[in-house]
């Protein structure tokens, strides 16, 4: 078969590049970051984290430009995106991705990461108020609609202040922390009445309930960094993160009947954060017992992203991926 005649199969297959991809660059930068607090939590080189850094720039890289390439070839599909009720809430990922990364950039390329912190606290400024101007402006969203997947664009702007704080942009950090948190909050209480009274989520949206950690995991590391010190609040939003991880961890058996799908990588950033937050806490507070609980988490994460690589790979490979819902 020629290169002409595949190139419509591949256009075709690429209408359905879902905006969910960028979820791989959320986990990606997140380990980044947790194997760079890990080396400065046990005083280690830094080549893990630069190894880790280099290839998730590079897989978020890959799959920008596979949006890209949608967005030239399949404007429509975009919209339609936008127009799902689920899948709304992802676009914002393309904003945290790039936030991260400038936050795993701050030390070897400060000037770089200022530019992209620049252009990502703008892009998630405006795809957070965009998603919620359409949650509150353009239709009435039905129960089994809302999934833990609502909190992305809430986790955004927590993410913020991570490079925020370092680059003197003390303010505007604190704006964004501030709105991040008060809509957790709102979203958190819509969420648990969700899942607590209505049908059960669907089966490959049930590793999003793993979302629940990111917002207070992320918000006490931003917290850390703008105030200096753990504090009461700071208390509060770690053992919050931590009380959530527990709760999802009582749900592990429902995870073992699902078969793969991309909503899997919803593990990934979560874990990242909160073994972020536990070395944070150890480092600010001396704590030896949350050394040990970060370092056992960041086992944990490295095994569920390798895993989550693996079978991300042999899903592309068997063209189970970008297909029509």
């Amino acid at each position: 078969m020629t290169v002409a005649e595949t190139r419509p199969a591949a256009l075709s297959r690429l209408a359905h590049y879902p905006v969910t991809f960028f979820a791989i660059g959320m986990g990606m930068m997140g380990l980044t970051l947790a194997l760079r607090a890990a080396e400065h939590a046990f005083t280690l080189s830094d080549r893990a984290s630069t190894a880790a850094l280099i290839l998730s720039a590079g897989m978020l890289l890959a799959v920008a430009i596979g949006y890209a390439a949608k967005a030239l070839w399949h404007p429509a599909e975009i919209r339609a995106e936008w127009n799902h009720p689920v899948r709304i809430a992802f676009f914002p990922a393309i904003s945290i991705s790039l936030l991260l990364l400038a936050t795993a950039l701050l030390e070897p390329l400060p000037r770089v990461a200022h530019l992209i912190w620049l252009f990502g606290t703008v892009l998630q400024g405006v795809l957070a108020l965009s998603v919620i101007s359409a949650w509150i402006g353009h239709r009435a969203f039905q129960a089994g609609q809302l999934t833990p997947a609502w909190f992305i664009p809430a986790v955004g702007n927590v993410v913020v202040p991570l490079a925020g704080a370092r680059l003197g942009y003390g303010e505007l950090s604190w704006l964004f922390l501030s709105g991040g948190l008060i809509l957790w909050v709102v979203l958190l209480t819509l969420v648990m009445n969700r899942l607590m009274f209505h049908d059960p989520l669907p089966g490959k949206m049930v590793p999003t309930l793993m979302i629940l950690v990111a917002p207070p995991a992320v918000a006490f590391t931003a917290w850390l960094r703008l105030s200096g010190e753990v504090g009461a609040f700071g208390h509060f939003l770690l053992s919050v993160a931590y009380v959530f991880a527990l709760i999802v961890a009582t749900q592990v058996n429902r995870f073992r009947r699902i078969p793969f799908a991309l909503s899997w990588w919803a593990l990934s950033f979560p874990l990242a954060a909160l073994t972020i937050a536990s070395f944070g806490y150890a480092g600010a507070a001396g704590s030896a017992a949350h050394r040990l609980i970060g370092a056992g988490l960041l086992a944990l994460l490295v095994a569920v992203v390798a895993g989550l690589i693996l079978r991300t790979a042999l899903a592309i490979r068997a063209g189970a991926i970008c297909l029509p819902e």
